[in-house]
């Protein structure tokens, strides 16, 4: 999926946290691909915010990090609610 040309604060913001999660375990972007299954490009999108993921990468992404899905986004709603 090519990335959307209007930059959207919440995709910018849950890009941050992939980008957290994934440097907090010492991954490239590379490694992150290898693990998720997904392109490491596509997942670059997502870091820098370009596309606000879908509900199946959602649920591709979180079990990667050793989270649910529902806890991915309870950790992304703690972030943005803080200053």
């Amino acid at each position: 999926m090519p990335p959307s040309a209007a930059r959207n604060r919440d995709a910018a913001r849950f890009g941050q946290l992939i980008t957290r999660l994934r440097a907090q375990r010492g991954w490239t972007l590379e490694a992150l691909g290898e693990n998720s299954g997904m392109s490491s490009k596509y997942l670059g999108v997502l870091e820098r915010g370009g596309n606000m993921l879908t509900l199946a990468t959602l649920l591709r992404l979180a079990p990667t990090f050793g989270m649910t899905a529902s806890e991915l986004v309870a950790e992304f709603e703690r972030r943005a609610l803080t200053p």
